[in-house]
Parts: C-alpha cells; structure tokens; sequence
C-alpha cells in the first residue's frame, strides 16, 4: 500500500499503515473498521471469497466517500482499503479509519462510510461454498450479476 487515502488493492490490508495515514495530534480519537470474511452465511459455510473491481472507478467512488464524510463531519480524517481477489476466512476484506477531535463523529463517519461503501463502489463478491459457488452481485446484494460482473448500466 501507497500513501493513497483510497485504495483498492490485491494485497493483505495494513491496518496499522492504515491508521498512520489519519492519526494527527488533533484528533482525540480514530474509529477502525476492518470487515473481515466470515465462515458462516445464512446457514451455508463458506470456504473462500473472491471480490472483483473496477478499480479507477472504485477508487474515484471511496475518495467520493471521503467527500462526503469531510461534508458532514468537518473535522475528520478518512482512509479506506478495500481488498479484492481470493480471501480466506477471517481475512480483511474492506478497512475503514477515521480520525476526528471526538468519538462521536468518528464512529458515525465509519458507520456512513461503510453503508456508502456498500451502495455506490462498484466491486462484486463471489462466495465459493462447500456445496458450490455464486456471483453475489453488488454489496447491497439488490441486483444479482449471474455472470459475474455487472453490465454497463448496473455501475453507478
């Protein structure tokens, strides 16, 4: 991982490196996210996921997250990585820090950023099972992609 504050990447996440990027002397509290890959999904055992992206893209949709967070919350700092290729279970699949001079507005940022995540950056999941394996669509989990990847018309 580079100094970029938004990033996709195929490689296992910092979380440490990560939050070096937000800490500063002002801030008087850093909120971290790390979503991680669980065994279990609605009864189904998972073995492994496989996220896919379009990179620019989504990279230019998590600094537009960035954004917005510095919008609401004026006084916070915003780092996220996102991981995509094969991830074992309990491998981080999506790392969110935030930094502000109050806990309040870092846990609210880091709440927004990852329901933002979830709705406007183009990166698709598939969830190989014990029993076989699906494109889950987009990470609302609203359109399917049975393909694998979205059309053109279903990135935002």
């Amino acid at each position: 991982m580079g100094n970029k504050l938004f990033e996709v990447t195929n490689q296992p996440i910092d979380v440490e490196e990560l939050i070096s990027k937000v800490k500063r002397s002002e801030a008087g509290a850093i909120t971290t996210f790390i979503g991680t890959v669980r065994e279990w999904t609605k009864g189904r055992r998972t073995i492994y996921l496989e996220y896919q992206a379009y990179v620019p893209m989504a990279e230019k949709k998590l600094a537009k997250i960035g954004e917005e967070i510095q919008d609401k919350w004026p006084d916070t700092m915003v780092a996220i990585t996102h991981r995509i290729g094969r991830l074992e279970i309990s491998e981080a699949a999506v790392v969110i820090v935030v930094s502000s001079p109050h806990r309040k507005a870092a846990y609210e940022a880091n709440e927004y950023a990852i329901e933002r995540i979830k709705q406007i950056v183009p990166i698709w999941k598939k969830e190989h099972w014990e029993d076989g394996e699906t494109w889950i669509g987009n990470q609302l989990q609203t359109v399917p992609y049975p393909n694998g990847k979205p059309t053109s018309g279903e990135v935002e």
